[in-house]
């Protein structure tokens, strides 16, 4: 096994600014390059805008989520860190521990650059528990020649509860781009969990040939040797580079329980998702593994495009699954990126934070996922107010007392009048985003917009619409679910986007609901139990802290009723 070569903070930084400025010269990447900024030192961290219960470190820039693991009785995150900026640039797989997912104990970082085989940069990637309770990560890494190659790292110490030393062994790296195999040494990169069926390690690596996004597939036998497959476990046209591919079994029986990643079968289905490098988008697609010729066919009640099903409508991406199995559950990590400039960026001396992890399962339609914050995240709810059987006209608000607006979790279930009267859906819509975008939250509708006013001023100067609004299609409804930014601030340097997104509901029972995880300034919001979700970065000058406020509303024509709304002051997590 090698060992880590020991390095001054000096020529440690050195080396990680000189071997960035190559890598950015020859190599593709997922992210604007500052490079005068990649290394400004932080000297002063602002408060403002950070969160009090979502995961970031003390300072500087993070991206993807890498490796999320469950072993012997702790979590580890992994994730893409710059020590040095607010900017991406001198990446290293930075590390943190946790007994519950919500407080987190920083570790120095789990693997930089250092050898031939990474010397240039080390990428996003996962971990596998292999037989005998030992954990592995596999990564992309920017070799000698700025090619993305794939490599292993191993603890050095098992018996470490924190596996805080690991080791590269020599017989990386394991896979590499060729001429022979035909691959894109640029478009070549983040592992996947690997898993096991019949006879054979296994692992998706993303890639690319022209405009076709593809899922290479990788077999081994002893976890060293890699062999590439004739064909890509899956590919699509006219989607880019796929990055960060995920592919995970679900179960059929509509249950929360997770299952562990090599499990396959009657009674399982496998859920593919890829991060479009294009557009930032991600989509996934649910389908059949055939393992016996390796191959991923989506059940076809989906896109499997770029307008396909995606985990999170917003300000989401990069995103990795881990099967916990200390409660038989699969656990969904994103990056939320920031939404103001990179000159604000550097002012207040960090970017990016993580998602509430959430537990991800199949809905009982079989069609798509759902999603909901994990459990454990409730143990920071303080202080309650409660609004029951409350009847909001046309054009009115009701004000949620008694809690802390900015640091917030909030559920709430709207009765509807009959949706027979909802305005007609023009079949050919099919962009919920747009649609959102052409009717915001002040354009009355016969059915909404209804929803919650978020992060907002005492005279609504600001604020984050989080909204629904109801159509009809002949004999069936359609929900379309919102977030509305472009009020979100008084700020002009800030990007405003409105989300949207479909939700596949009846409306039988009358009833949508809607929760929102609020923290300062990132919006989480779930619809109609986990069926659609979207996450918003918002800035707000004047509804900040104690000056926050948080309403229902209804700007639709029929008035609609809060059966029930519950809200929380959210508790400070232990965040590293």
């Amino acid at each position: 096994m090698a060992v880590r070569k020991a390095f001054s903070p000096s020529l440690w930084a050195a080396f990680l600014i000189l071997s960035s400025l190559a890598v950015l010269r020859a190599v593709d990447a997922s992210h604007a390059h500052f490079i005068h900024l990649q290394s400004k030192q932080v000297s002063i961290v602002s408060p403002l805008y950070r969160t009090g219960y979502h995961f970031q470190p003390p300072k500087n820039w993070i991206n993807d989520p890498n490796g999320p693991v469950y072993y012997n009785g702790v979590y580890h995150l992994f994730y893409q860190y710059n020590p040095y900026g607010a900017v991406w640039g001198n990446i290293v797989w930075a590390h943190s521990v946790s007994k519950d997912l919500i407080n987190w104990k920083p570790l120095k970082p789990a693997i930089y650059p250092s050898k031939p085989f990474d010397i240039n940069g080390c990428w996003s990637g996962s971990a596998t528990i292999l037989p005998g309770n030992k954990p592995v990560i596999l990564y992309t890494g920017i070799d000698t020649q700025n090619r993305q190659v794939q490599n292993i790292a191993v603890p050095k110490d098992l018996s470490d509860p924190y596996l805080v030393e690991w080791e590269k062994p020599d017989h990386n790296p394991l896979m590499v781009p060729t001429q022979e195999n035909g691959i894109n040494a640029s478009s070549f990169r983040d592992p996947t969990t690997a898993w096991y069926a019949d006879g054979h390690w296994k692992v998706l690596v993303g890639n690319k040939r022209r405009r076709r996004g593809m899922a290479l597939l990788y077999r081994s036998r002893d976890f060293q040797h890699w062999v590439k497959a004739k064909h890509p476990l899956h590919s699509s046209k006219n989607t880019g580079m796929w990055e960060c591919p995920d592919f995970f079994p679900v179960s059929e029986d509509g249950k929360r329980l997770g299952l562990d990643t090599s499990v396959k079968g009657e009674g399982v289905k496998h859920v593919l998702k890829v991060s479009l490098d294009d557009n930032k988008y991600e989509y996934y697609t649910v389908g059949r593994y055939l393992s016996k010729i390796d191959r991923y066919v989506p059940d076809n009640t989906s896109a499997d495009d770029a307008t396909g099903l995606r985990y999170d409508y917003g300000k989401f991406y990069a995103s990795k699954t881990f099967f916990d199995q200390s409660k038989n559950r699969r656990i969904l990590w994103g990056w939320m990126n920031e939404s103001d400039s990179v000159n604000d960026d550097v002012s207040k001396g960090w970017a990016g934070v993580q998602s509430i992890p959430r537990t991800v399962w199949l809905d009982t339609s079989g069609k798509q996922l759902l999603q909901w914050p994990i459990q454990e995240v409730e143990s920071l709810r303080g202080k309650g107010s409660q609004i029951k059987n409350t009847h909001i006209s046309s054009g009115q608000q009701v004000k949620v007392e008694g809690i802390t607006a900015a640091q917030a979790d909030v559920e709430v279930t709207f009765d509807l009048p009959t949706w027979v009267n909802a305005e007609e859906f023009n079949p050919e819509s099919t962009n919920p985003q747009h649609l959102c975008s052409q009717k915001d939250s002040k354009a009355a509708g016969s059915i909404g917009p209804f929803g919650l006013l978020i992060l907002a001023s005492d005279k609504l100067e600001e604020h984050t619409a989080v909204y629904f609004r109801v159509y009809k299609n002949g004999d069936k409804p359609v929900v379309v679910m919102c977030s509305d930014q472009s009020r979100s601030t008084v700020r002009n340097e800030v990007d405003k986007t409105t989300y949207g997104g479909f939700v596949d509901v009846d409306l039988k029972d009358g009833k949508l609901s809607l929760r929102s995880l609020i923290d300062h300034s990132i919006i989480e919001s779930f619809g109609a139990g986990g069926k659609t979700c979207m996450t918003a970065r918002v800035y707000p000058s004047m509804a900040l802290g104690e000056k926050a406020n948080l309403f229902a509303f209804n700007n639709g024509n029929q008035p609609i009723t809060v059966s029930k709304l519950e809200a929380w002051s959210m508790n400070r997590a232990i965040l590293n």
